[in-house]
């Protein structure tokens, strides 16, 4: 009888024991599944990065930069049902018109060859627009923001319509100062083109679009302050004009037949009024249009693709604003 109590004892000892091993089991489950899920949930996330490197790789060569360069960098969920219900359009709107009207009276009034004055208003009207609308004032800027998908559709042809409104009013308000005081001369024109000089003008409009839009472009990826992009913007512009007038004048002798924006140049009454026949009056503003308006929209766009190109040659991020 007596051997049999340590036996009991130890039997009891075993049992609390197990119990105790199990209860230390039931309470490391928790901790077990959660790190083990842990575990799982990184495993995926790198099993992700892996599927998406092998697509990236697929995608390579042609067909893949030409994605990534033609790929969509303004707002994707922008158009024509969902712009008007953004109330920064509106704000964005007026600035292009009170800015273009603005630049379009002092052009008027200092002529469009003063490279310090013009540099001290595209300076000044950047500096205070950007802000608001990003200050295109010049429609080849906004061909070209839209053409490489930094502005949307709707928004580029709302900016487009804004500028000639605007172009039209300080227009109105140039000419009424100018008749107020008693001038008799007219206010500045652009001068007619020489039939045999109309390519070498046109070409010299869309090489002048294409810079200034270009270093708008660049602009936009070198900004540390907006009076850093204004002063890198109306820099370029004033090169831009510089170009212009010299070669125009040693080379075609001519000295007032640019405009390097569309929206000023219909101001400046590029359109004929009259002619021998209704042919020639719509053949001469056919070719007016195409000098001053198609070609410098052309050279807008291109100067924004070749400023993303060198972008994408530096591998840095397009900038959109």
């Amino acid at each position: 009888m007596a051997n049999n109590k340590p036996k009991k004892s130890a039997n009891k000892s075993k049992k609390k024991d197990t119990k105790a091993t199990v209860k230390t089991e039931k309470t490391e489950a928790p901790e077990i599944k959660a790190e083990t899920k842990r575990v799982e949930k990184v495993e995926k996330v790198e099993e992700k990065k892996v599927i998406e490197a092998t697509k990236s790789e697929k995608t390579g060569g042609v067909k893949g930069f030409c994605k990534e360069f033609f790929a969509k960098k303004c707002d994707p969920k922008e158009n024509i049902l969902t712009a008007f219900h953004d109330k920064k359009l509106y704000g964005a709107l007026a600035g292009e018109v009170l800015g273009t009207m603005f630049l379009l009276m002092i052009l008027m009034t200092l002529g469009a060859y003063q490279p310090l004055y013009i540099f001290i208003v595209i300076l000044a009207l950047t500096a205070t627009f950007y802000g608001v609308s990003g200050a295109h004032l010049n429609p080849v800027i906004t061909a070209g923001m839209m053409a490489t998908r930094r502005i949307s559709a709707i928004r580029g042809v709302l900016y487009i319509l804004a500028q000639v409104l605007g172009a039209w009013l300080g227009y109105l308000i140039a000419s009424a100062f100018w008749n107020a005081g008693g001038q008799t001369t007219m206010l500045p024109q652009i001068g007619e083109v020489p039939s045999e000089f109309f390519w070498a003008v046109t070409l010299i409009e869309m090489i002048g679009a294409a810079m200034i839009t270009f270093f708008y472009t660049r602009a936009l990826q070198y900004r540390r302050s907006t009076l850093t992009l204004a002063a890198i913007v109306a820099g370029g512009f004033t090169l831009t004009l510089i170009a212009v007038v010299i070669f125009s004048s040693t080379f075609l002798g001519l000295s007032s037949s640019f405009a390097l924006n569309p929206a000023a140049a219909l101001m400046y009454q590029i359109l004929p009024s009259g002619g021998d026949n209704i042919g020639d009056l719509l053949s001469g503003i056919a070719l007016a249009l195409v000098t001053y308006v198609v070609f410098p929209l052309i050279g807008g766009v291109l100067g924004a693709y070749i400023s993303d190109l060198v972008s994408f040659a530096k591998d840095e991020k397009v900038r959109m604003d």
